[in-house]
């Protein structure tokens, strides 16, 4: 018989499993950016696609993530969070399949952009879930640390298990995994989510803005690939930002007067959100400092094999999770994002600084691990508290649009970074090169200049970033609190 029960009073049990049951859902999406970046050679080898066509493996996912994300979250509210969850999960480990056993190169980028398509209904409704089953304050520290040191750890996972399944079984068990862990997901959400009890008239879709605001992205995420393959002087990736800009102009100017807004402008200018967004941003741009440039130093320049690159990572992973539960449940209750953000930017920061001193006789103690554990702890203080905030506070009805924010901002912001960080690092082993013509050893030099040179941005990316979030973000006790009375008597639909 279904009842309905107020959230702080549904059964303690059934809120852990839903955890894991998003966790699971949450992992599978932020490793497939990753995983299937090991699986690349193997697979081009298998099928003959070119240098040239092989980025379009990573990119047709990024591109349809990115672009449908926040269709993805406006979705789940029209919906309904465990339908949407569901859906998202099947047609997610669906396109896996495919992929995986994809006999030409078309069908595997056909089966990446469906894959992206799901993705990005899944990961804002997975954030969503969370969001609305967790609203006790301390059960909900908990819960965001968690979920948050998975948004951090996935990639380096993503790295560990593409070593792994690609030298002891095949490339494409890089894409079958995602089967396995959604048949898993799917029987905990029909057993454990539940589905908020909708208050008042359905909403509509916004569908002017859904069209604007995915073609934005599309236009973003596409220029900075463009720009990151052919160069910052390509007519079409500058084509492609002046159509972002153009249309995400349009579409802001459209949500301040539609009448059934596809994000409603107040969810993003509140203080406290926009600043958790842009501490997102930042930090997704950053992290690409560390895990693709460090993946290509240590398997290219110290000869490590794919498993021990992904261990490598490990220590890493350890104390994300760490600083993810002390700051979650401890610290952020206490000091609030005001303090916590900053610092966990700055730590991260000076991990990376600590990176450029990596040359061709550094040893992996200390000169690699103890910088990664640096940045893991500095990324698990940072990132719960603010995914945290961003989704604090937000009427239940956006809860999934706020919560694609989150995850939009991590997927531009990982775009941006790696354009970036390409182009800087590929200038700069050019001009090695230029300068030390003939030297010994010129080109592995080269390529460790140009490592230098992306750790000193994203030292740089973390840096602004901590500038920006003790600027934005609120002391503790103004603006949105840790959470809200309201929140905590919504009713939820108990089984």
């Amino acid at each position: 018989m279904t009842s309905t029960l107020p959230a702080a009073t549904a059964a303690p049990s059934r809120r852990w499993w839903t955890l894991i049951t998003v966790g699971l859902a949450q992992l599978m999406v932020v490793l497939d950016s990753t995983v299937v970046n090991i699986a690349l050679p193997a697979a081009q080898a298998d099928l003959g696609f070119s240098d040239g066509d092989r980025q379009w493996v990573i990119t047709a996912y990024s591109l349809a993530f990115g672009s449908l994300l926040l269709l993805g979250g406006r979705l789940s509210d029209l919906m309904g969070r465990k339908r949407t969850f569901i859906i998202g999960l099947i047609g997610f480990a669906l396109a896996s399949a495919l992929g995986g056993a994809a006999d030409s190169f078309g069908l595997l980028v056909a089966a990446r952009a469906l894959q992206g398509a799901f993705g990005a209904l899944l990961a804002p409704t997975a954030l969503a879930v969370l969001t609305t089953t967790f609203t006790i304050p301390r059960e909900r520290a908990r819960a965001f640390g968690v979920f948050g040191a998975i948004a951090g750890a996935g990639g380096a996972v993503g790295l560990l298990l593409g070593g792994i399944l690609t030298e002891q079984l095949d490339w494409r068990w890089n894409l079958y995994i995602n089967v396995v862990i959604a048949v898993v997901a799917v029987v905990g959400a029909v057993v454990f989510v539940t589905n908020p009890a909708r208050t008042g008239p359905r909403p509509k879709l916004d569908i002017p803005g859904t069209l604007l605001v995915s073609g934005a992205l599309f236009g973003l995420v596409y220029g900075l690939a463009t720009a990151e393959t052919d160069g910052w002087d390509s007519p079409l990736s500058w084509g492609m930002l002046a159509g972002f800009v153009v249309l995400m102009t349009a579409f802001v100017l459209w949500q301040r007067r539609a009448a059934h807004p596809l994000l409603p402008l107040s969810i993003v200018l509140d203080r406290n959100r926009s600043a958790a967004y842009s501490a997102v941003l930042i930090a997704g741009a950053g992290m690409f400092g560390i895990f693709l440039f460090v993946t290509y130093f240590l398997q290219a320049s110290l000869g490590y094999s794919p498993i021990q690159t992904g261990l490598s990572f490990l220590p890493m992973i350890g104390m994300l999770v760490l600083a993810a539960q002390l700051g979650t449940n401890l610290l952020l209750p206490r000091f609030g994002p005001k303090i916590m953000v900053p610092v966990g930017m700055t730590i991260s920061a000076i991990g990376m600084v600590l990176l450029t001193r990596l040359d061709l006789d550094s040893s992996y103690a200390p000169d690699i691990l103890v910088p990664l554990m640096i940045i893991g702890f500095g990324m698990g203080s940072t990132m719960p508290a603010a995914m945290q905030t961003a989704t604090l506070g937000v009427e239940r009805e956006f809860a999934g649009v706020a919560s694609a924010m989150v995850n939009t901002s991590q997927q531009v912001g990982g775009s941006i970074g790696v354009a970036l960080l390409n182009t800087l690092a590929a200038t700069a082993a050019t001009n090695y090169l230029t300068a030390n013509a003939g030297a010994a050893d010129s080109a592995a030099q080269a390529a460790i200049h140009s490592y230098a040179t992306a750790y000193w941005w994203s030292a740089g990316f973390f840096a602004v970033g901590a500038v920006l979030a003790a600027f934005l973000f609120r002391r503790k006790g103004h603006g949105v609190s840790v959470a809200t009375p309201a929140a905590a008597a919504e009713p939820v639909l108990a089984h």
